[in-house]
């Protein structure tokens, strides 16, 4: 392993990362809420961090191996967010605790939107932006990692569509160049987001609440500038607004970029992924909407279409704004929103959840042993589309599943012994795991009461699920760090 190559990988991202408080300092500024010293501060701190790490190996020019990869990814997240957890701990109000102020951050960066705050309308203009802009630097930095560099790893989603996959997106590059693939992407990400703000702007928000949320829906993060999210506008054009741009969000940005490369759609309409994306959401949005009419939960059609529609795409895409208490839903309609971020969006978007490929394939594969019981002796292959899926794609799928079932189970344990109830329990593994961030029970409404065991439990769920946690389970083993 190449550690120092790693330290100064490290120290630049440290030192980059530190420029993230000037913005918050400005917005501070122009809403005088006194809060400015505290991302001062975090510069400083941040930004002599970075060289501290980075000076003693800045002449390194090694190229960094497989194993140093894995290490840089790991520590992107899990250093970057103990360190973006300092303007919540410098801060004078909100008061925030260690554990608290690192929940927080875990949960934008990894954009999650679990949080700890209440009161959100009272807290100060700067780190009501700073919580939205860590959730847009993180989903930027998702599909970077998805599309760019976990492939060569060997790691995450976006490694599945190595395998001969047919339609556009067979070659996981989009450019011959990383850094081009990176630049490629940076420019349909922040062209989305701009897309995304000025439609909220004009359907009524002011521009402070248009960019903040413009952040948070296309990053699929969930944070909000109010307790109530997105329902404390109370505007269907904005619910249908964000609807259409969690939706986009949650699908592969390769897609996006082809489309918008080859102004064509094709690219949707060949991908295997995307068609079961919709599908997926299609049929739990038909589902939902049928039993809440029959209920009766809402009194008119028209409310009960909005609502339905909006909790299904936010959650089945685990971005986890909401315009209603879904918990409070009738019969077994909470479990299936819950049970539809087990999904999530497609690779290589900013969505969480297990990503519709894996589940398309494990379903491709359930169907396939179905026939070998009748036709013992037939080779029957797993197809996406009209290319057969090597079967070691099919193993890591399988593999990431049985793991992914493992992780959930522990948790859960760790979230029961702090106090929790099941439901409770369940929800918040869940939610966490899948970077969804609202949950049942009594983390319906956040996470401020439940113990610190059970907080920092949910920020390893947060981060293995980000990381598509082999990514983080290989650097606990022993091979790793043999020589």
């Amino acid at each position: 392993m190449t550690r120092s190559a790693v330290q100064r990988v490290l120290g630049l991202l440290l030192t980059m990362f530190s420029s993230a408080m000037l913005i918050p300092v400005l917005v501070s500024l122009i809403f005088s809420d006194n809060a400015w010293p505290a991302f001062i501060g975090s510069f400083l701190i941040i930004l002599g961090s970075g060289l501290v790490i980075w000076w003693p190996v800045r002449h390194e020019k090694r190229e960094l191996r497989l194993r140093d990869g894995f290490l840089v990814v790991a520590l992107f997240w899990i250093v970057l967010s103990l360190f973006g957890a300092a303007p919540f701990l410098l801060v004078e109000y909100p008061h925030m605790t260690f554990t608290n102020a690192v929940f927080e951050s875990v949960s934008g960066l990894t954009t999650t939107g679990a949080t700890v705050l209440s009161d959100l309308h009272t807290l100060p203009k700067s780190i009501l932006f700073y919580r939205q802009q860590l959730q847009w630097f993180g989903g930027l930095g998702i599909i970077v990692l998805a599309v760019a560099v976990l492939p060569i790893l060997g790691v995450g989603g976006m490694q599945l569509y190595r395998a001969e996959t047919p339609g556009p997106v067979k070659d996981t590059r989009l450019t011959p160049r990383i850094t081009e693939t990176a630049k490629a992407l940076w420019y349909v990400y922040l062209g989305i987001t701009i897309l995304c703000g000025a439609s909220y702007w004009a359907a009524g928000m002011n521009f402070f609440d248009a960019i903040c949320h413009a952040f948070s829906t296309v990053a699929i993060g969930g944070f909000s500038t109010y307790d109530a999210s997105i329902g404390h506008f109370n505007s269907t054009l904005i619910d249908m607004i964000a609807v259409i741009f969690m939706f986009i969000a949650g699908v592969n940005f390769s897609l996006h970029f082809l489309a918008w490369r080859h102004r064509s759609l094709g690219s949707y309409l060949l991908d295997p992924e995307f068609r079961a994306y919709v599908k997926v959401l299609g049929f739990v949005s038909v589902s939902v909407l049928f039993y809440l009419y029959l209920s009766g939960y809402y009194s008119t059609l028209s409310e009960t279409f909005t609502k339905g529609l909006f909790q299904v795409i936010s959650i089945g895409t685990t971005t986890g704004f909401t315009t209603a208490d879904f918990s409070m839903w009738p019969g077994a309609l909470p479990i299936i929103l819950i049970l539809s971020s087990f999904i999530g969006g497609c690779a290589g978007s900013t969505a969480g959840g297990m990503k519709v490929i894996r589940w398309l394939l494990m379903y491709k594969q359930g169907l396939a042993e179905v026939q070998r019981l009748v036709h013992p002796s037939a080779e029957i292959p797993v197809k996406l589309g009209s290319i057969s899926v090597n079967h070691r794609v099919i193993n890591a799928v399988w593999g990431f599943f049985a793991v992914y079932v493992v992780i959930f189970g522990v948790l859960l344990i760790v979230q029961l012994a702090s106090g929790l109830d099941p439901v409770s329990s369940f929800a918040a593994v869940a939610a966490t795991i899948n970077n969804l961030g609202p949950g049942l029970g009594q983390v319906s409404i956040g996470f401020s009461d439940i113990s610190s065991v059970g907080k920092w439990s949910a920020v390893c769920g947060m981060l293995l699920g980000r990381l598509e946690i082999f990514t983080l389970l290989v650097l606990i083993t022993p091979t790793f760090w043999k020589p």
